[in-house]
Parts: structure tokens; C-alpha cells; sequence
């Protein structure tokens, strides 16, 4: 297994395919074989060698309880940590969710390592998470039960997630601070999208407006986990967007 090492943390990660790096970064509660299991990987490994990273406490990396070590630079760092490990200077980036907000990082703090970015289901101004830790705070019975409900993954996918540490996951789940001075800034194209159902849809057509150089994609009918599982509506809009760069 590849690992890259950030100050002491091992960040897991995979490679597929040939052509323009692109870096891709789950949600919350996932991991990089999440890409895999919807088809993201299958569509896309052709056109552009992918680099499926499991971000600090999810998959394979590390997963530290201390809260103070799931900063948004540190997650960042985390990342630019695999591309200097593989040799790679400049990719693009793809994100969804937690995946997407560590974008919004990427564009804070790392934004020389990025080519474009594509961001789903996921907005800079801030956010608050007190439901996702009450539901942990017991461990992961209770937060599984809602995953379970949502009906999108396999088998497989949930025994995974059953396997994660619930004290580790807690210690990610902290509320997202507003960083959106950062938009003005960001003169890299950018995809943005979002399923039309999703409660961050709206928050997200207000990025797209204050970003310079921007597309947003809504997905009619669509909530934020359903989303996700549609790599048949959404790698098309990737692969356009990457073409016309």
C-alpha cells in the first residue's frame, strides 16, 4: 500500500489510470474505494491518471482522536504530502462533500498546486455539525442506522464503514469556519455542483456567483447523499469541463 507522510501522519492513497493528474477526496465516513464502488474510477481512468487519496481519520490513513489534528491546513497538507510523494507539482482536484470543503482548502492553502477544481456538495461559508456528533457520541450505532437508511451502498461499503473508529470520526466532524474571503481570489476554473435538493444547493449557487471563473451544474430532484452514487450524471460534466481547459 502507498502512503505519503505529513509530519508524522500516514495518508493512504491509490493510483489509476494515465493521462492529467487528477486528485479525488471523499466525503465524510468514506474512503477512496467509494470511487470505485460508484463507477467514477471505471469512466475516468482512461482520460486522466487518478489519485484517490483516504483523507486523515477515513480508509487506510492514520486516524488521530485529537481533534486539534483534523485542521483544514492540516488536511490540506495532507495531500500536497501525496503529490510531492508521487512527483507531481500541479493536478487537477475533485471533490465531493468533506472532499470538496478540503478543496475550498486547497484553494486557501495550497492553490499553486491546482490546475482546476470540481467541487460537489460542498460551500465555503461555514457549517455546523452538532447532529453528526451527537450521533457519534455513543459510537457507531447510531450514526450506521442513518447510513444504512440511505440505501446507496453495498454491502461491502457498510461493513467498511462499520470497521471505522467512531472516536477518530468524531474528532473530524468539527464545524466548518467561513472562509469565503477566499473566493475573489480563486482564478482557476472551477466546476461546482450540486443535486437541486441538496441543502447546500443554494449556498452553492451564491459561490458561484462571487467565484470569477465558475460553472454550476444542478441536478434536478437530487438530495445531497443522492448525488453521489450518480457517476452517470456526473462524470460527463467532469470530463467536459476537463476537456475545455
Amino acid at each position: 500500500m502507498p502512503y505519503a507522510n505529513n509530519q508524522g501522519a500516514n495518508i493512504h492513497y491509490q493510483v489509476s489510470g494515465e493521462g492529467s493528474p487528477l486528485i479525488l477526496l471523499h466525503g465524510f465516513n468514506g474512503s477512496s474505494m467509494d470511487w470505485y464502488e460508484f463507477g467514477y474510477v471505471e469512466k475516468l481512468q482512461d482520460k486522466y491518471q487518478l489519485i484517490l487519496v483516504d483523507a486523515r481519520g477515513h480508509g487506510a490513513s492514520d486516524k488521530p482522536h485529537d481533534p486539534k489534528l483534523y485542521t483544514l491546513d492540516q488536511l490540506v497538507a495532507d495531500i500536497t504530502a501525496v503529490l510531492d510523494n508521487l512527483n507531481i507539482l500541479t493536478a487537477h482536484y475533485l471533490g465531493y462533500s468533506m472532499g470538496g470543503w478540503i478543496g475550498f482548502g486547497m484553494a486557501k492553502y495550497a492553490h499553486h498546486r491546482l490546475n482546476s477544481m470540481i467541487i460537489g456538495g460542498a460551500q465555503p461559508y461555514g457549517r455546523n455539525f452538532d447532529q453528526i456528533r451527537e450521533l457519534l457520541s455513543t459510537g457507531l450505532e447510531d450514526w450506521m442506522a442513518v447510513v444504512e437508511d440511505w440505501g446507496i451502498y453495498s454491502t461491502g461499503a457498510l461493513e467498511r464503514m462499520r470497521n471505522n473508529d467512531a472516536k477518530a470520526l468524531l474528532a473530524v466532524i468539527q464545524d466548518r469556519p467561513d472562509i469565503s474571503n477566499i473566493l475573489s481570489s480563486m482564478t482557476i476554473p472551477c466546476l461546482l455542483y450540486a443535486g437541486s435538493a441538496d441543502n447546500q444547493h443554494d449556498l452553492m449557487e451564491r459561490c458561484a456567483k462571487e467565484l470569477p471563473n465558475t460553472t454550476l451544474i444542478s441536478l434536478p430532484g437530487l438530495d445531497h447523499i443522492g448525488v453521489f452514487p450518480r457517476s452517470d450524471l456526473v462524470v460527463p460534466h467532469i470530463i467536459q469541463f476537463l476537456a475545455s481547459l
